[in-house]
């Protein structure tokens, strides 16, 4: 039992490092690519490591859990990997990261409104505090005004959005199928089409051909779909399995803290207001998954 605890606080420094990294990485792509070609070449290089396990399960699985799991690839990963890249064209890397926190209170919301989930007072209390403090980060935040933020910063919201849908479709439906044949096949068929998008529809190519150091942008997305995309996803839900989901769930903590401290160093602008909104949002995420101790006091 320790040593899961231990291997449970290792795999959530891991992934918090991965994910909370994979900002600048978009940043750094976006140096070379347009935001539609790092969006479909972080799919396609997690497809391409999971393309072949996928292969093989598509003719094991129902054609039910096939249908399910492709929906889940493309509220997971297709669609939010463009709206994340298109997002920090306009917003800093460190704003995308804070928003991306926003995850769990669509959570909880979608949850109570079709998935019977039942909410607390602080619950809903947290929704209201983090929400405010979306709305004053995206109000100061880059020196810009809210309505430029705001519609990059919606970018975001929507994938979150889309994030907190997946969850709960996976929690419903998906939970007895194994690890490695849903990562696999989440990536599969969205992958295949979004491989087609990238070749033959997009600038990737004409770009590679004409732009000498554009491979330093195919390191920078590469990574950030084998790592943080197909990787992190298959260590994420193995841990699922034997911690607690509210620790798993407090990985949403710490990503905001890797993204800000990657924005500071590369040079992005942070001022000590910025702290007080970036608070309210992580206080808000923490009452909407609250220790097992505060939980259990309210059930008492």
């Amino acid at each position: 039992m320790a040593k899961k605890k231990w291997l449970g606080w290792v795999i959530m420094i891991f992934l918090s490092l991965t994910w909370g990294s994979s900002f600048i990485l978009m940043k750094k792509g976006l140096m070379y690519f347009p935001s539609e070609v790092v969006g479909a070449l972080r799919m396609f290089a997690a497809f391409a490591v999971l393309a072949v396990p996928g292969f093989i399960y598509i003719f094991k699985l129902k054609w039910q859990e096939i249908l399910l799991l492709t929906l889940s690839g493309i509220l997971s990963n297709a669609i939010p990997a463009f709206l994340f890249a298109l997002a920090q064209t306009g917003i800093d890397s460190y704003v995308a990261g804070i928003l991306n926190s926003t995850t769990a209170l669509f959570t909880l919301i979608l949850g109570v409104a079709f998935f019977k989930f039942k909410a607390r007072w602080f619950n809903v209390t947290g929704v209201i505090v983090a929400f405010i403090g979306v709305f004053g980060l995206l109000s100061v935040a880059g020196g810009q005004n809210l309505t430029f933020n705001f519609k990059y910063g919606l970018y975001v919201i929507i994938a979150t959005l889309m994030y907190a849908i997946n969850i709960n479709i996976i929690k419903k439906y998906l939970t007895g199928i194994p690890t490695i044949p849903m990562v696999s096949l989440v990536f599969f068929l969205p992958g295949l089409v979004i491989a087609g998008y990238l070749f033959f529809y997009t600038d990737f190519l004409p770009i590679m051909q004409t732009t000498p150091d554009a491979y330093m942008g195919v390191v920078y997305v590469g990574i950030l779909g084998i790592v943080g995309s197909a990787i992190a996803l298959l260590i994420f839900y193995h841990m699922v399995k034997f911690v607690n989901v509210l620790f798993a769930a407090s990985i949403t903590y710490l990503i905001p803290i890797v993204s800000i401290f990657w924005g500071v160093a590369d040079g992005e602008s942070f001022n000590l207001i910025y702290l007080l909104w970036i608070l309210l949002i992580i206080a808000g995420v923490f009452l909407v998954n609250p220790p097992v101790k505060l939980s259990a006091q309210k059930k008492k």
